[in-house]
């Protein structure tokens, strides 16, 4: 029998969809094949402590019946192994307890990192760069991908540079709105018509974002997205339907069958997404031929854009007016509940959860072994200093 690999799954953390990440962590452990995996819980708590042991599986576990995760999580963890991240490469035991690093040997390697963080410090290459300079192999973007993934902005001007489709959009700086509300107002009204979709930067799971009809709706959406990151994105609303497409992969990614969401609101906002449950999920996605292989491609095009690898969840949108499709977003750790799309669209195109995550920690093996290629070190070169 195959040695199991020791799988690191590592959730919670700093961000306003940490409760989110528990859920899709809770998913992937209880769906993982124990044949081949020796599961790992590392939980994160708001304040950005590591924890493993009782505290990270009991964060796992059902919480109250109000879903009071905050208060659950401070009693959980106050009880599990407070732990940093060895940052040297190879380290026999890269989790190494604050109270007694003698003891690191006893929580063993990690194979494989699976990061299910949701939003800053977790899917905007933070963390990616932690698990870098360790030396371990983790599931999906590295440091660019997520990084450039994370930053609307800076991922709609890659994806204008390749020449792809996106909806008019103005960044906004939260110091400059503050300092002159009303010409950061009018500079908007100037560039779009009412209605306009305001949204944090740096954030996903619909978190800080709102629809705008008129100068007043405005102002509050500008005042809410600046509460949740230092740069705001400002778009022209469309009318149009929400379709997401996944992508899987790294050098030769391949797309999922599309899938649409038809909100009950306005919008798939964050307590359609994971409070209320309202929106309809239809997977297929009810498109032509000629409509999936478009979305596909886009798909596919914008995972590259940002130099994406491992798994990545796209979201379009069709505008009713034209048929013509539109880039809206990458997400580089899309969620993993049971009614997360990534899955569900992978489950529907011929790829089961099990085999899914398989998959994931197969390429994430794959691109740590194409990594580990790379030569850092003029040492050995033929061509020393000076000799180019």
């Amino acid at each position: 029998m195959a040695k199991k690999l020791r799988l690191g799954i590592l959730f919670g953390g700093r961000s306003a969809e940490h409760e989110v990440s528990l859920v899709s962590a809770r998913n992937i452990m209880a769906a993982a094949d124990p044949n081949k995996y020796e599961i790992v819980p590392i939980g994160i708590t708001n304040q950005g402590q590591w924890r493993v042991g009782e505290g990270a599986l009991r964060l796992l576990s059902d919480g109250p019946a109000d879903s009071d995760w905050g208060a659950t999580e401070r009693a959980v963890l106050e009880k599990g192994q407070e732990v940093i991240l060895a940052s040297n490469p190879g380290a026999a035991a890269p989790l190494i307890p604050l109270n007694d690093p003698r003891l690191a040997p006893r929580l063993g390697k990690l194979d494989v990192i699976f990061p299910v963080l949701h939003g800053t410090f977790g899917e905007d290459g933070t963390v990616q760069g932690l698990l870098e300079l360790a030396g371990i192999a983790y599931v999906g973007a590295g440091v660019l991908g997520s990084a450039a993934g994370m930053d609307k902005e800076v991922m709609k001007r890659l994806f204008r540079e390749r020449g792809l489709p996106i909806v008019p959009y103005l960044s906004v700086r939260r110091g400059d709105f503050e300092a002159s509300p009303l010409r950061t107002i009018h500079a908007i009204e100037k560039k779009f018509r009412y209605p306009v979709f305001v949204k944090p930067a740096n954030l996903g799971s619909s978190v800080g974002i709102s629809k705008a009809h008129s100068r007043k709706e405005l102002r509050t959406a500008l005042e809410t997205a600046a509460a949740y990151d230092r740069k705001i994105l400002v778009e022209q609303a469309i009318e149009g339907r929400e379709i997401e497409c996944s992508v899987l992969g790294n050098d030769s990614p391949i797309a999922s069958i599309p899938g649409e969401v038809a909100p009950a609101g306005e919008f798939y906002d964050y307590a359609a997404k994971y409070i209320e449950d309202t929106a309809r999920l239809i997977v297929p996605a009810p498109l032509r031929t000629a409509q999936v292989k478009e979305v596909q491609r886009l798909a596919i095009a914008a995972f590259q854009a940002v130099e994406c690898s491992g798994m990545g969840r796209v979201d379009l949108f069709l505008e009713k007016r034209t048929g013509k499709c539109f880039l809206n977003e990458i997400n580089t750790i899309p969620g993993f509940t049971s009614i997360s799309m990534y899955p569900r669209l992978w489950e529907a195109s011929g790829i089961p959860y099990a085999k899914l995550i398989d998959r994931l920690i197969e390429l994430a093996l794959e691109r740590h072994r194409d990594k580990t290629r790379t030569q850092y070190s003029l040492e050995g070169s033929k061509s020393g200093p000076g000799r180019l």
